[in-house]
């Protein structure tokens, strides 16, 4: 089974002395619990900490686990409305590790791992899915170009693209037959919408637990997690945003399903999509339901390459993989739902 849970720390300060400006050790590491694609590890030094995000060693999917894209979009996010953690170095040598790597600053506030959020006023709830919002708005609206971004991804029809690329993904990683899912890739290519010539910085995997915000505020400090960001429909974000909410509440599902939302301060679906429409000038958003189908289905294919690891020994965290895993079914059935199918 490869190691995905230790660092060769000797390995790592060696070449941090000789790429990161005024670095010393020794170093002590300390492995992020979270996170199923890439692991990342907290690095302290006598002076100050880092964060290492690599990616897992063993055989992957092609494109897959692209740390060389992370370190990208978030050093060119730097100077933007969109917070994001400081870029300090990207490793591209396998032999340093066993994989590539990057090195950031570590950002200090809270981390909320469902969207209830728990333990927070009701004032509070209100304000920090409020700049959720905001900064999901002020990521769409960055010139992708003016930032060097413009071949972030490849231009034409997003859905189109993501549909194929995730498709391909699924049947790679595939280990057994789930009728839905099948049922599920056909309508969405059946039911595409025509592309309507916006194009736009995505995040891919745009929710609460991958945001950081103020320790003692509600503003969001940092946005994490950007293997799966590329260029591309704005919509896709905003719509996996609703797709996360209508799963069930708790550890597992962390959705907003059955969860009085007015009484915690929590917008509806539509109170959301429509702050952020007004934040970017849109007057509304036609066939909703297409865009969180689509995010099932993407998702879906997700954690079904996450269960194929975890069966493969190659899982960050094997347990959590194999519980995760067993979800694609759900998925699955819910993006039909959400094409009313």
């Amino acid at each position: 089974m490869a190691d995905t849970q230790t660092l060769d720390l000797d390995a790592v300060g060696a070449y941090l002395k000789n790429h990161l400006d005024g670095f010393e050790g020794p170093i002590e590491a300390e492995k992020f619990a979270g996170g199923q694609s890439n692991p990342t590890f907290l690095l302290k030094t006598p002076a100050r900490n880092f964060v290492l995000r690599r990616k897992p060693p063993g055989k992957l999917l092609k494109s897959a686990h692209a740390v060389d894209r992370e370190f990208r979009v978030q050093k060119a996010l730097w100077d933007t409305d969109v917070p994001v953690s400081k870029m300090h170095v990207l490793c591209e040598d396998d032999a340093v590790i066993g994989s590539s790597f990057y090195i950031m600053d570590q950002v200090v506030g809270r981390n909320f791992n469902e969207p209830t959020l728990n333990g927070r006023t009701v004032e509070e709830r209100t304000a920090i899915i409020g700049d959720m919002n905001r900064v999901l708005a002020a990521l769409h609206d960055v010139d992708i170009e003016a930032v060097g971004l413009g071949d972030y991804g490849p231009p034409g029809n997003y859905f189109e693209r993501q549909i194929g690329r995730w498709t391909k993904q699924y049947k790679a990683s595939e280990t057994g037959d789930v009728p839905a899912m099948d049922r599920l890739m056909d309508a969405l290519a059946d039911r595409m919408p025509t592309d309507d010539g916006q194009r736009t910085l995505v995040h891919g995997d745009y929710r609460i637990d991958n945001m950081i915000f103020e320790a003692d505020g509600t503003n969001c400090v940092a946005v994490l997690d950007w293997e799966l960001s590329t260029t591309g429909h704005p919509y896709a974000d905003l719509a996996s945003v609703i797709m996360q909410w209508q799963l069930p509440a708790g550890k597992e599902g962390r959705g907003l399903a059955g969860v009085d939302r007015a009484a915690l301060g929590l917008p509806t679906d539509q109170e959301f999509i429509d702050q952020y429409c007004m934040r970017r000038g849109i007057d509304g958003i036609d066939n909703f339901g297409f865009y969180v189908g689509f995010c099932f289905f993407r998702m879906a294919a997700i954690i079904q390459g996450v269960l194929k690891r975890a069966l493969d020994g190659n899982a960050s965290n094997p347990e959590r993989a194999m519980k995760v895993g067993a979800f694609v079914p759900v998925f699955a059935q819910n993006g039909l739902k959400a094409l009313d199918l």
